[in-house]
């Protein structure tokens, strides 16, 4: 077998990895990124945030992402014939209405090639990306992990480390083997998928490049553009709706309750099988370890019904990077600054994770008039709008605040959060004074 050692391995080649490897290997370090499949894969998840935009400013990358032709995105819609779920029948979250210093637009990607970008960037950096390279076993020296074995093209290599970041996404190589993962019992939904080509923009009704988020009583269908002819369509359903019908019939007519989006797929033809992704809302309460740290998927999945999964993954994985960093320089620090790591990742996804919660038990409504107590009125679209574009970790945007006083949605055991926007660093100064105006207008107006 053959041996080999590194600074940090990184497992998995998702955005989590290829970031964590990339912010790694700009710092100088020696990173292997080991990756099971072969790129290009299919994933799905393939819309991002604003803040998602901010985010690579910050790692240099927007430029590259920029380069590479996506679809772009300039808003939201979530329609609503319910009247449950949202705010109206349709409302449109359009990131130009964000305030002042925040990206105005994103981009839908098409995630095999997206996912490819980022590994290329990382190895760009410096990072040995590795391929069909299977971990088979996690390397303990007493409590501490040490390093990882490995299998690639039939041969087995034994590759040791000061760390080992877990970016396995679903597949948790270090939540399963600690017995660390749960699952959200209240977010336990099934989603069927597939892609259509033929795609003509002049038969949507909203705003080309929008994602589309259609609310019925048995739960949610997506419309994402994946290209000028291509969109991604799924349905999002609790497990029991699917058990009672074929994965067929429910798609159909779920889509069908959605008439803002059959109208968009008028000329359409499916290009793939439907697809299934199910049980997927699971967490764990403890994501670093003695060698080791989780970062985005692996750690914790929500729901992709805010599109928030990319952005929580590579925010964490900008962080762990940074976190090892400054561990690798000062070995004695490393207990505080994995505490603080763990306390920033909980922050993001338990913000994100509220937002879904509010969401199906048809609370936004009821979040937002809370939130506007402290708030003037015609400012909180504003603040919506920034939650739907990836606020996770703003300690001054009202609607936030307002759902981490729902103890009924606390996802985490107790922890102390961390704030910081990671997209916005530069802004966290400029909220907090924007919020103490607001508090002050609003006492002088005797609201």
């Amino acid at each position: 077998m053959e041996r080999e050692s590194a600074d940090v391995i990184v497992i998995g080649g998702g955005p989590a990895g290829a970031v964590s490897a990339l912010v790694l290997a700009r710092q100088g370090h020696n990173v292997v990124l080991l990756e099971k499949d072969e790129f290009p894969r299919f994933h799905i998840g393939e819309s991002l945030l604003p803040y998602m935009m901010g985010l690579f400013d910050q790692i240099g990358l927007r430029e590259a992402v920029e380069a590479q032709g996506y679809v772009p995105k300039f808003g939201g819609e979530f329609i609503d014939p319910t009247e449950t779920k949202f705010f109206e029948g349709v409302f449109r979250a359009d990131f130009t209405k964000q305030g002042e210093g925040r990206h105005r637009s994103a981009f839908q990607v098409e995630r095999a090639k997206f996912d490819k970008m980022l590994a290329d960037q990382a190895e760009a950096a410096g990072a040995k990306v590795l391929f069909g390279a299977n971990v088979t076993e996690l390397l303990m020296d007493g409590d501490r992990m040490v390093g990882v074995r490995y299998e690639r093209e039939g041969q087995g290599h034994e590759l040791r480390s000061a760390y080992v970041v877990d970016a396995s996404g679903r597949a948790g190589r270090i939540a399963n083997r600690f017995g660390l993962r749960k699952t959200l019992e209240k977010l336990r939904m099934v989603a069927v998928f597939r892609h259509y080509e033929g795609l003509d923009e002049s038969h949507n009704l909203g705003v080309e490049g929008d994602i589309q988020v259609g609310a019925h009583d048995d739960g949610w269908v997506w419309a994402i553009p994946l290209a000028k002819d291509a969109i991604s369509v799924g349905t999002v359903m609790p497990r029991d709706v699917l058990r009672k019908t074929t994965t067929e019939k429910a798609f159909e007519e779920h889509v069908a309750r959605i008439p803002r989006i059959t109208a968009r797929l008028t000329g359409t033809r499916p290009t793939t099988d439907l697809r299934v992704e199910t049980d997927y809302c699971y967490h764990s309460d403890t994501v670093t370890g003695p060698g080791w740290l989780m970062v985005g998927d692996a750690g914790c999945f929500g729901d992709p019904m805010f599109s928030g999964g990319v952005l929580v993954a590579t925010a964490t994985a900008v962080r762990a990077a940074e976190t090892l960093g400054a561990a690798l320089a000062d070995p004695a620090a490393e207990g505080r600054l994995f505490d603080t790591y763990s306390n920033y990742f909980k922050t993001g996804y338990d913000t994100y994770i509220r937002l879904i919660h509010a969401y199906y038990e048809g609370e936004l409504v009821s979040v937002a008039a809370d939130a506007a107590r402290f708030t003037r009125r015609e400012a909180l679209e504003k603040y919506v709008i920034r939650l739907i574009g990836g606020d996770f970790w703003s300690e001054h945007n009202p609607m936030a605040q307002e759902m981490r006083r729902r103890t009924e949605w606390d996802t985490f055991a107790p922890f102390e959060r961390v704030y910081g926007c990671p997209s916005y660093p530069q802004l966290d100064e400029f909220d907090r004074k924007e919020r103490a105006a607001a508090r002050a207008h609003r006492a002088t107006a005797g609201r």
